[in-house]
């Protein structure tokens, strides 16, 4: 049985941690559902976790973005269909262009790569600490550790001044922002894309050990097009990784149990990321595709040119996967979630991500033995008004 539902995929969340309750309801009732998308087009919702695995790995629906529809409407957004991605902007692309961007990264982001560079995160997270033990209690946990950690590790990684970090952070809050105009949105897009620009062709004269130069010295690439591809890395980079420390800092102070197993047993800790990564999943609004062609899926027929909104946050919570799904447990093997996605289009920084976070969240915890919340978790201010969701600030105490 299938159904139209809101213009707007349901955001309210019950609690800190958990997603609304409406898609819980719907992912039992009609896992793939008819949906209203707010510029009129009539789609699909997928709410379950094997449907969503399938979408995502499905070729038959495609990530161009002009054949989508987005589950919100951007105040001043123009109904009209939207532009192809810009050249390098390949999560917008299908094969061949995706497959030919996606191939010049992915040897920058093997396993083997990313342990490399634990020694420096580990230095990184060290020295952020000093600073956060430096400021004094009580401190901002993601102004002194959970943003400029991830910044400074894909600065160096990209080779972008750390000192810039101030202006990108800025506009790329602007380009989350929920409550961002479609002109304040494309303002801060093309601030963005001429500050990476003029980096990468300053990697001509200027080059260094980091990802620009090295795509730069493929040859194969326009200096547009290595600007886009890092504008994508940068705000990727960064956003994702600070949120889920912060937010996840929370939610481990909120449940003394399973962080003193944490503490007890720090070899749960590669646990403990993916249960983070799959109980908070901070990407509000999910994923969408678009059919190429008809395709039956979930007992339905998705039309040609209809857009599937993909709810990551409750194929996370979906209990034909997941034991218990709605309890945080350390100790439970969350592999398999789709918080990096699915599919082709899978996260490429993953295992950056996940190295971030083993460091960070280990590191925190051993350093600060006593870290608490200053404030009651009911004033934390949370990013319900961004696209990725998380914490504003975390206000911490510690002695």
């Amino acid at each position: 049985m299938t159904e139209t539902l809101y213009s707007e995929l349901p955001t309210q969340r019950p609690t800190a941690f958990d997603p609304p309750a409406e898609l819980g309801l719907l992912r039992e009732r009609s896992p793939i559902s008819r949906m209203k998308f707010p510029d009129g087009h009539l789609g699909w919702l997928v709410t379950n976790y094997e449907l969503a695995r399938e979408v995502h790995a499905d070729r038959r629906f495609s990530s161009r973005v002009e054949l989508q529809h987005s589950p919100r409407m951007v105040a001043g957004q123009p109904v009209a269909q939207r532009p192809p991605a810009k050249p390098g902007m390949f999560i917008g692309m299908d094969a061949p262009d995706h497959t030919r961007y996606r191939k010049l990264l992915t040897g920058q982001f093997t396993v083997r790569r990313m342990n490399q560079l634990m020694p420096r995160i580990e230095q990184i997270v060290a020295e952020h600490l000093a600073g956060l033990r430096a400021a004094g209690s009580p401190a901002d946990l993601v102004a002194n550790f959970a943003l400029p950690v991830p910044s400074m590790v894909i600065c160096e990684l990209l080779g972008v001044p750390y000192a810039d970090r101030e202006a990108f952070q800025q506009d790329t809050a602007k380009l989350l922002s929920l409550d961002s105009t479609m002109d304040e949105i494309m303002a801060a897009f093309e601030r963005l894309e001429e500050f990476v620009l003029r980096l990468a062709e300053r990697k001509h004269v200027e080059p260094g050990d980091d990802m620009l130069t090295g795509l730069v010295a493929t040859g194969e690439l326009t200096d547009s097009e290595v600007a886009n591809m890092g504008l994508l890395l940068l705000v990727a980079g960064h956003e994702t990784t600070a949120n889920m420390l912060g937010i996840g800092t929370l939610l481990l102070l909120q449940r003394p149990d399973q962080l003193a197993a944490l503490r007890a047993d720090p070899s749960l800790v590669d646990n403990a990321v993916e249960e983070l990564m799959r109980y908070l999943t901070i990407i509000q609004f999910g994923t969408v595709r678009t059919a190429l062609e008809d395709v039956e899926i979930g007992g339905v027929v998705v039309g040609a040119g209809e857009s599937v909104s993909i709810s990551v946050a409750a194929a996370n919570r979906d209990p034909a996967r997941f034991e218990r799904p709605d309890e945080f447990d350390i100790h439970r093997s969350a592999t398999g979630h789709l918080g990096f996605g699915h599919g082709v289009h899978q996260c490429l920084g993953q295992q950056l991500a996940r190295i971030e976070m083993r460091v960070g969240f280990s590191a925190l915890f051993r350093e600060f033995p006593d870290l608490r919340l200053a404030v009651p978790a009911a004033d934390v201010k949370l990013r319900t008004d961004m696209a990725i969701y998380g914490v504003h600030e975390l206000p911490v105490e510690f002695s």
